[in-house]
């Protein structure tokens, strides 16, 4: 048997893995709020694990910048620096707008299919004004559109950068209006992308995180 004969092994996520996940979705969801407490003893009872899975996820949580270990204090989840979200949405524009560019050149009908169905849910929500899912749907749909563009790293920047802006708002009271806006906003890049207009859709994009960049931080400053 050949090496390129191999059958590929399924992926088997591991304790620490299992826990990371977890830890993270609590975090992203605002279940843990910036500066709580993570009570490593009661996290292990309630997952059923024992604690080096814990310090394993912890450790990873920890370079992501979620979480934070203080000798005496133990872990907290950690605070949003405000004054870094405008260097956030900085780094959003920069690196949606090439996203979007790229997915113009590369997406799928599958893929159009994914973003619409997000879309029709997020209006769905929004006219029900069950908002609490929208966050969740919002990065659904920038997940799509990195996925089409076809570059891992890309991926995975914007679902960091993209935590951070939803861990940003938790704190915040939910705006129907700005979600109407997100929506519009999103149709626009949509549009560009049918149209494969690699310009159009960065630029769209561009303009998509620019204004929310204004509504998020702006008057914050």
């Amino acid at each position: 048997m050949t090496q390129a004969n191999w059958a590929r092994l399924p992926v088997v996520k591991s304790k620490a893995d299992l826990v990371y996940d977890s830890l993270r979705a609590a975090i992203a969801e605002g279940d843990l709020k910036p500066g709580e407490r993570i009570n490593m003893d009661e996290l292990a009872r309630n997952l059923g694990v024992s604690k080096i899975p814990i310090r394993e996820a912890v450790k990873r949580l920890e370079a992501d910048g979620l979480v934070v270990s203080r000798v005496h204090s133990g872990v907290a989840v950690a605070e949003v620096d405000a004054a870094e979200m405008r260097g956030v949405f900085l780094a959003r524009e920069a690196i949606e707008g090439l996203v979007a560019g790229l997915a113009a050149q590369r997406v799928t009908d599958a893929q159009l299919a994914e973003l619409e169905a997000v879309q029709q849910q997020m209006r769905g929500r929004l006219g029900t004004r069950s908002l609490q899912k929208l966050p969740e749907l919002n990065s659904e749909f920038h997940r799509i559109l990195a996925e089409a563009a076809g570059y891992r790293i890309l991926a995975e920047l914007t679902d960091q950068l993209l935590l951070t802006v939803r861990r940003h708002r938790i704190a915040s009271p939910a705006d129907p209006d700005n979600w109407a806006q997100v929506i519009a906003e999103h149709d626009e890049i949509v549009a560009a992308l049918r149209r494969r207009d690699p310009d159009a859709a960065a630029q769209a994009a561009k303009a998509h995180i620019n204004a929310q960049a204004d509504h998020e931080v702006a008057d914050k400053e």
